[in-house]
């Protein structure tokens, strides 16, 4: 499938109807019900973004009507726990702020309130940074940005918290200072300021690789981040400056034949290394939004069409079932079991379909479509 037939046909729109079709007699999705978590999230928010953009009243209900399985009439989260402070649990909080704004009801600022307590409270390395969760003591990871950071600059903008869109920026900025290596460009997967974690330099705390996914989140966040920045705030032109210098570094690690990019990054033709689906839609996803809001310079547009190309040439299939995407890595971490080696990384089982891969796509595709038609 070509760029143009993806656009003309509405890619998109075979995509939210996928994850629609594999709800149940009651309209649920089984993964979406099971917990309050970051990928059922994005799916969530994907879906909701499609009805948006596509005026369908049935996308924005199915983002409702799970939404409201989780948040009870005082604000209260189903399987969510403050005191955990895991940054992974704020990102289904930003389905709010839509519900909110369109039907006015308390018990979903409630749940935002209750959300940004949490950020508010989180714990912190001496700088200020988030750790990645309570249970990973002085960690940042790159995840950590897209999961919080967002939603923290979107609350911030509509309950009037300046000084919470300023904490946004600060995090984007803090965790590119520590993670990026100035040789390459990009940014490592996690960060120990306390240099104990077994994957983490004993010197330099950073762990040993860039993932493709990782450094997806951090794009992500950024360009999510800048979208409720005031034009004003004096920290938007230096997130948007990194966010460029960042997006040179990865098409110089784009591969050239397919438009893809690598597992991890940096190892192009290593061993056991591979195209993977979630970064590259990540990728493009990041670049789409930035060029059609004026973020980054027009010379990116190349590389994020061959970016998009490449994952409808290389990486999705459609059939009877909607559509489906192949070679995404299913999960990646740091802990002592997951110890941030190159070998650890290209082990992670590589699967089709799951949610973490698709989510992604149907944001990439509508960013695409927005992009192409002038939006």
């Amino acid at each position: 499938m070509s760029i143009s037939e993806a656009v003309s046909t509405g890619l998109s729109r075979r995509i939210a109807d996928t994850f629609i079709g594999q709800c149940n007699e009651q309209g649920e999705h089984e993964y979406v019900m099971e917990r309050w978590a970051y990928v059922p999230g994005m799916l969530l928010m994907s879906v909701a973004r499609a009805g948006v953009q596509h005026s369908e009243p049935e996308y924005l209900s199915f983002m409702q009507r799970h939404m409201d399985s989780f948040i009870g009439e005082d604000g209260v989260i189903r399987s969510y726990s403050l005191e955990e402070y895991n940054l992974d649990q704020i990102n289904q909080g930003k389905n709010l702020f839509w519900l909110y704004r369109q039907t006015g009801e308390q018990r979903y600022a409630e749940a935002a309130h209750l959300l940004a307590a949490q950020l508010i409270g989180q714990p912190r390395t001496s700088e200020g940074g988030f750790w990645h969760k309570k249970i990973y003591p002085f960690q940042m990871w790159l995840d950590g940005l897209y999961m919080a950071s967002p939603f923290l600059a979107e609350y911030g903008a509509v309950f009037g918290r300046p000084e919470l869109i300023d904490e946004a920026a600060r995090q984007l900025l803090l965790i590119e200072r520590r993670t990026r290596d100035p040789r390459t460009g990009l940014f490592y997967h996690g960060w120990d300021e306390s240099g104990e974690q077994e994957w983490a330099d004993s010197s330099t705390g950073l762990s040993a690789h860039f993932w493709s996914r990782a450094m997806g989140w951090y794009a992500m966040a950024a360009v999510d981040c800048l979208e409720h920045f005031p034009l004003t705030h004096p920290k938007r032109g230096t997130v948007m400056g990194i966010f460029q210098r960042m997006c040179g570094a990865l098409v110089e690690v784009q591969d050239q034949e397919s438009g893809l990019w690598y597992q991890v990054l940096d190892q192009a033709g290593r061993k056991g290394n591979y195209l993977e689906a979630t970064g590259s839609c990540m990728f493009v996803y990041a670049m789409a939004k930035a060029l059609r809001l004026r973020y980054l310079e027009p010379s990116f547009k190349a590389a994020m069409l061959r970016g998009y190309e490449g994952i409808l040439k290389h990486l999705v299939t459609e059939d009877e079932q909607g559509v489906h995407l192949h070679k995404i890595c299913h999960g990646a971490g740091l802990s002592k079991d997951r110890n941030g080696s190159y070998d650890y990384y290209i082990s992670e089982a590589v699967v089709s379909d799951v949610p973490m891969g698709v989510a992604p796509l149907l944001l990439a595709s509508l960013e695409v479509e927005r992009y192409a038609a002038g939006q």
